[in-house]
């Protein structure tokens, strides 16, 4: 198989959301777009999992971020009551 999918093991810990996103872009228009063996396909498939795992981390890194300078915000309002 001749797959331009990244297996490296650790390799997703590296990535920045913007990197995985983009990558999982071109991992599911290159399952659109056909054209590729049953044993290509179900690494594309497994690759485009593996990124959306990872663009689901960051988003919920930066939820929890979000949420926390929220609620201290909040906090800091309430003390000035």
């Amino acid at each position: 198989m001749t797959s331009e999918v990244d297996e490296t093991p650790g390799a997703d810990e590296a990535l920045g959301y913007e990197q995985a996103r983009d990558e999982l872009i071109e991992v599911v228009r290159r399952l659109e777009a056909g054209g590729t063996t049953l044993e290509e396909s179900l690494a594309l498939w497994e690759r485009g999992e593996e990124l959306a795992k990872v663009c689901r981390r960051w988003l919920d890194g930066a939820r929890a971020r979000l949420n926390a300078a929220l609620a201290e915000e909040a906090a800091e309002g309430e003390g000035t009551k």
